[in-house]
């Protein structure tokens, strides 16, 4: 999804402090690797980015274990669920050989925030800033950031690094997040927010 037109949207411009800020990429997993593929190198530029920033980096990964953590999902969705143990719920190869175990979040609805420690995991490594990457943009991304934006962290929303259902879901997830919970970001702008230099 090409992220040129991004900047009609924007109302506020920040760079995050890679001193209190956390990368979440959500959900890179093999069922929706199709819909991952376009934006893989820039998950993967990002990923890189942050490590180099010494920025703490979380893994989400989707996944229902029994009926019990359906929630609306099951019902929603009509049971086309990612189940645990299964490949599709597996991250993706290319994500997965850049994650470490302690990194990696079960999570069983949109939000990263619901039913998890992550927002533990965030304060004990006093995480105030985050930036979203992942699928889906208007679907987990979207709703991760409006849940970090209540707990009161400062969310940058990336637009080359999350993949949507379709090109209209993306600009008005984009069109949202500009207007009320998330400063607008893209590897290139990442790259000169966090090391003041364009890229390679």
């Amino acid at each position: 999804m090409a992220s040129s037109s991004y900047k009609k949207y924007e109302i506020r411009k920040r760079d995050p402090n890679p001193k209190t800020t956390a990368l979440l990429v959500i959900d890179m997993q093999n069922y929706f690797a199709s819909m991952a593929k376009p934006i893989l190198s820039n998950a993967i530029t990002t990923i890189n980015l942050c490590r180099e920033a010494s920025i703490p980096i979380f893994f989400t990964r989707h996944c229902h274990k029994s009926p019990a953590d359906y929630g609306m999902l099951g019902e929603w969705w009509d049971n086309d669920l990612i189940f645990d143990g299964t490949v599709d719920s597996e991250l993706m190869p290319e994500i997965g050989r850049l994650s470490k175990p302690d990194e990696v979040v079960e999570k069983n609805t949109y939000s990263a925030f619901e039913n998890t420690r992550l927002h533990e995991m965030l304060m004990e490594k006093k995480v105030e800033e985050v930036i979203i990457t992942g699928v889906m943009t208007n679907l987990c991304c979207e709703t991760t950031a409006r849940a970090a934006f209540v707990k009161g962290y400062r969310v940058f929303f990336s637009t080359d690094a999350t993949a949507p259902s379709d090109s209209e879901m993306y600009e008005a997830t984009l069109k949202n997040m500009a207007y009320g919970f998330a400063y607008l970001v893209d590897c290139k702008r990442l790259q000169q927010g966090l090391f003041g230099k364009g890229m390679k």
